[in-house]
């Protein structure tokens, strides 16, 4: 039924009479002049002259002061509700622009008015506007809001998420403790069923401490306290949940032995069960720790091998799957010994091939030769397989042990040359080249010195057999440890050594290392020395001719080689020193020599062009920097 037009018109007059703070004016009837005026306001419409005075007649100040600011509020409104909603968005955690005619702005206004919204207003929320934060911080004010009824705490007006009661109810909800500072807040906020509720919770934490501290052995302990450490403990074994080390040390350190006792029982029984599932042995029906099950599986899981009467316990129980991952965990233990260049020990080796693993017998024996390849700077050698003689040569020199004269044999018949010679002993190499001789060369040949000149030293020490020592010194000098070249032939007492034969081959030996350490003086004199207890042998001739080319005293030194060829020294006795006296020599020296020779017969020393040409790179090279 519709309403009178006439009384919506005084209804409306009234309205407006109240906005704009005309009550006092008595008159009601829309046919008044201040109704027509009012509405000209309300509609933004120009009031005239006229109006304007008679409002001032009829005292209607506060009306024309109202209408006068009406403009200026209608602009500062909008601002006002932009504001507001700006706040809203922020702790909405609205990030995004959305225009004011969204219907998301009803949606924020009733969430901050009511703290709650349907379930269509959140979908709106999420599937439209993507607004996950919104409705996580939605969910959280209906969860608060829940959390008040249900611990009777709806009579505290303040809905915020930040309010310390938010907190408290989700730490009594998850049965959690309260501080008494909680506490206390509960009570100035004059929220006394909630208090009574954590009370009761409290009564039945305690209740259940006094059990756990008599179920655990801990009763002796004085502290009721459901704040006290040992709570959380005891409601951890009771959960079967594993004990941190402070928590362990926590029950040491207040001597609750008995309680430490059944912790370990605990953790002794759940360790046995993890590990008859981890090795396939749930079968078997023994839960004691005190079973030998229970040991030889600590043995598996240690890494440890097992023997054969723990094997034989395996087999007795058919776990058969048990035995075999221990046998393969085992031997990948011992594949990652071998790869991290541990040497397998013998007790592994009779393992390996009582349980039928020659496999990582042969991975070990291709890991060890593939890394004294490497160590002796043999990689290249095509043959792999732990068969190979070199193999059994390599391992005798890794040893310290000497190689026999078939070893010896065998290394110069194939060439055993390191993959990537070294100019140290480059000279070495081809000097024996030259005299017609196969070799072997680098680590492989200065350990095969090494070892013998060691067993000459200790040959001398066992027999004193002065002869051992030239061949000591000997070997040292093909080793490249001159000095200890020298150091087997100081401090003899050549007066009491009878044969000359000797003291000249001590003295040549010893005047070569010394000219190995560029000490030509000192080397002189071993080498005239020598000529004088044996004139007719051509080493120390052939030492002197060495030295003097050393000094670049080329003619004295072509003198002293024909002295040495008279007395029965090789042409190539004279080009192996050449070659010694070029690797040896610097610089400038060198090239002197080189040039000599090369003028000298460029066909005879051909070989001598290398250097030429190396010394000519290294030129250029300090040139450039």
């Amino acid at each position: 039924m519709s309403k009178d037009p006439f009384e919506v018109q005084v209804q409306h007059f009234a309205a407006l009479k109240f906005k704009y703070q005309a009550t006092k004016y008595e008159d009601s009837s829309p046919s008044s002049l201040l109704y027509l005026i009012l509405r000209k306001a309300d509609l933004e419409f120009e009031i005239t002259k006229f109006e304007w005075n008679w409002l001032q007649e009829h005292e209607l100040l506060e009306t024309r002061k109202a209408i006068e600011q009406e403009p200026q509020r209608k602009k500062e409104e909008p601002k006002k509700l932009d504001a507001k909603f700006s706040q809203l968005k922020s702790k909405f955690k609205v990030t995004r622009g959305v225009p004011m005619s969204s219907a998301l702005y009803p949606i924020l206004w009733k969430l901050e008015s009511e703290n709650q919204l349907t379930n269509l207003e959140v979908k709106y929320l999420q599937q439209v506007h993507g607004l996950t934060e919104t409705v996580a911080i939605v969910e959280d004010m209906a969860r608060f809001a829940a959390l008040k009824a249900k611990y009777q705490a709806t009579e505290y007006p303040n809905c915020s998420l930040d309010s310390p009661l938010y907190q408290i109810l989700k730490q009594l909800d998850a049965r959690q403790i309260l501080s008494d500072v909680e506490a206390n807040w509960l009570f100035n906020n004059q929220l006394v069923d909630t208090l009574e509720i954590f009370w009761q919770q409290k009564a039945v934490r305690e209740a259940e401490f006094a059990q756990l501290k008599d179920k655990y052995k801990a009763s002796e302990y004085p502290e009721t306290s459901v704040s006290n450490p040992l709570y959380q403990i005891l409601k951890k074994l009771k959960w079967d949940l594993q004990l941190s080390e402070s928590e362990l040390n926590w029950l040491e350190e207040h001597q609750l032995s008995e309680t430490l006792s059944i912790v370990l029982e605990i953790e002794q029984t759940r360790h046995f069960a993890e590990l008859k599932v981890k090795y396939k042995a749930n079968q078997s029906e023994d839960v004691s720790r005190s079973s030998h099950l229970y040991k030889v599986l600590k043995k598996i899981d240690a890494d440890n091998h097992l023997g054969e009467q723990d094997i034989n316990f395996l087999k007795k129980r058919k776990l058969t799957e048990t035995i075999t991952l221990a046998l393969d965990k085992f031997a990948a233990t011992l594949k990652s010994k071998i790869q991290s260049g541990e040497p397998l020990s013998e007790a592994d080796i009779d393992w390996l091939q009582k349980n039928g693993r020659e496999d990582v017998i042969t991975f070990a024996e291709k890991t060890r030769f593939a890394a004294l390849k490497s160590k002796y700077e043999v990689s290249d050698y095509k043959d792999k397989t732990p068969s190979s003689r070199l193999y059994a040569i390599l391992q005798k020199l890794d040893k310290g042990e000497r190689l026999e004269p078939t070893d010896v044999g065998w290394l110069e018949e194939n060439k055993i040359e390191a993959s990537q010679p070294s100019y140290s002993y480059y000279g070495w190499q081809e000097e024996r080249r030259y005299q017609g001789q196969r070799l072997f060369s680098g680590k492989i040949f200065t350990a095969y010195h090494k070892i013998e000149a060691l067993f000459y030293e200790q040959e001398y020490k066992n027999t004193g057999n002065k002869w051992n020592l030239p061949n000591a010194s000997s070997h040292w000098r093909k080793a490249d440890e001159p000095k200890s070249a020298l150091k087997v032939t100081e401090n003899l007492d050549f007066d009491k050594i009878k044969e000359n034969k000797l003291k000249s081959a001590l003295l040549t030996t010893r005047g070569g290392a010394f000219r190995d350490i560029h000490k030509l003086d000192d080397a002189e004199k071993c080498a005239l020395k020598a000529i004088e207890y044996q004139p007719q042998s051509h080493h120390p001739y052939t030492l002197m001719g060495a030295i003097c080319f050393e000094r670049g005293e080329f003619l004295e030194g072509e003198r002293w080689f024909n002295e040495a060829i008279k007395r029965g020294a090789s042409p190539r006795d004279q080009d192996a020193e050449m070659k010694r006296v070029v690797k040896n020599a610097k610089d400038e020296k060198r090239r002197e020599v080189v040039e000599y020779l090369l003028k000298k017969d460029p066909q005879r020393y051909a070989w001598a062009k290398a250097y030429r040409k190396r010394q000519g790179g290294e030129d250029a090279q300090r040139k450039n920097s």
